[in-house]
Formats: structure tokens, C-alpha cells, sequence
């Protein structure tokens, strides 16, 4: 009768060392990938500058077009490869960081590197304080990605019109209204990756489950700092 009574204290124990390594894993993939996309961003503005800049220059849409369509083919073998190979979503994730690092470069170029430096650290400290809470908090805020995802294609949507009006001021706008969806889902996919760790954790890859959970932070860690630099962008233009 005292066995029973004592087995679930070490199970806690073990479930909560277990969440502590996942969430560490997760964090240090999505951490490598931010990393690996700023020396890919440095690089790009820098040593390969002119083969990028005339490759954009001369086919902008086929260039944009080939990335669009191998990010998301990553982004899927990423996922697909979750559990039954673990090591390969891993290196498609660094494929997608060196990709997308390609990518910014090209916007990156029209800031300066105080208002490039400055939009970093607003974005790490935005991210790192919803991480934190997302992860640690006790609520239920799983309603919440409903709601942030329907904001998110709204702002996609209209952003595509602005395209055609051409306006700045609601560009400018849309940067902030960007900073708070992503912000939010910042905090909602730590939580839900803490969650299905909970849940699913003895049931699939650990590394894998880390690997998905980092490509989601590396996407709100990067979209808010391309939001911030616009901010910070259109500020110091003012």
C-alpha cells in the first residue's frame, strides 16, 4: 500500500526532468537556427552580396517564387520527418534558417545596422518574456491560437491590398498590429509545445517533437523582428 501511495512523486519527478530537457532541446534548436540565419544575413550583405543582388535584380519574382516554394517544402519535411527521422528535420530546419536567412537579406539591406541591431534585441526581449509566460503559466490559452491565427491571415490579406495602395502609414500600422499577433503566438506555441510534450511525450520522439516546436518559435522570433525593423525603420525616416 505505501509503494502505491509513493509512485506518483517520482513519476512527477520524472515527467518534470523530462519537460525540463525537452524544453531546453527546443529552445537551443530554435536558438541554433536564429544563429544560423544571422551569419546567413551577414554573409548574404556582405560576401555574396552581388551574386544575390543580380540574381534578385535580374528575376525578382522567379527568385521569390523558387523560395516561397522551398521554404514550404521544408517546412513539410520538416514536420513529415518529426518521427520517423528525427535527424533529418533537424537538418531541414538548418536548410530553412540558411534559406530564410537568404531572403531578409534582401529587406535587411534597406535598414541600417542600428535600426537591424535595435529591432534584435526589442524582438528577443518581446519573444523571450511570452515565451516565459507561455510556458510557465497555469492557464488554459489554447482558444487563444484561434483567435491569433484569424488575426494573422486578416493582416496577411491586407497587407496584399496595401500592396496595391501603396500606403505607409498603414504599412506602419500593420508592423504593430504584426509585433502583437506574433507576440501572442510567441507565448501560445510554447504553451502548446509544453502541452503536447505533456500529452504526447512517451509516445513519439522527443528531439522530433523539439524540432517542430523550434521551427514554430524560429518563424514568431524572425517575423517579429522583421516587424520591429520596420517599426524602428519607418521611425528613424520620420
Amino acid at each position: 500500500m505505501n509503494n502505491f501511495q509513493n509512485d506518483p512523486q517520482p513519476q512527477t519527478i520524472n515527467t518534470q526532468v523530462g519537460l525540463r530537457s525537452f524544453l531546453a532541446k527546443m529552445y537551443g534548436f530554435m536558438t541554433l537556427a536564429v544563429l544560423v540565419s544571422a551569419i546567413t544575413v551577414y554573409l548574404s550583405m556582405t560576401v555574396f552580396k552581388a551574386q544575390i543582388y543580380a540574381a534578385f535584380g535580374q528575376h525578382p519574382l522567379i527568385f521569390l517564387m523558387i523560395f516561397i516554394v522551398s521554404m514550404f517544402a521544408m517546412i513539410g519535411g520538416i514536420q513529415s520527418n518529426v518521427n520517423r527521422n528525427p535527424a533529418m528535420s533537424f537538418t531541414l530546419l538548418m536548410l530553412f534558417a540558411i534559406v530564410f536567412g537568404v531572403e531578409i537579406s534582401i529587406t535587411l539591406a534597406l535598414y541600417t545596422s542600428a535600426v537591424i541591431t535595435g529591432a534584435f534585441f526589442a524582438a528577443t526581449a518581446v519573444f523571450g518574456t511570452m515565451a516565459v509566460i507561455g510556458t510557465t503559466t497555469k492557464r488554459d490559452i489554447s482558444r487563444l491560437g484561434t483567435h491569433l491565427f484569424a488575426a494573422l491571415i486578416g493582416l496577411i490579406v491586407a497587407s496584399i491590398v496595401n500592396m496595391f495602395l501603396q500606403s505607409a502609414m498603414i504599412s506602419y500600422v500593420f508592423s504593430y498590429i504584426g509585433v502583437l499577433i506574433f507576440a501572442g503566438l510567441s507565448m501560445w506555441d510554447a504553451n502548446n509545445m509544453r502541452n503536447m510534450y505533456m500529452q504526447y511525450g512517451d509516445q513519439v520522439s522527443s528531439t522530433g517533437l523539439a524540432v517542430s516546436g523550434a521551427l514554430s518559435l524560429y518563424l514568431d522570433f524572425v517575423n517579429l523582428f522583421m516587424y520591429f525593423v520596420r517599426i524602428f525603420g519607418g521611425a528613424s525616416r520620420d
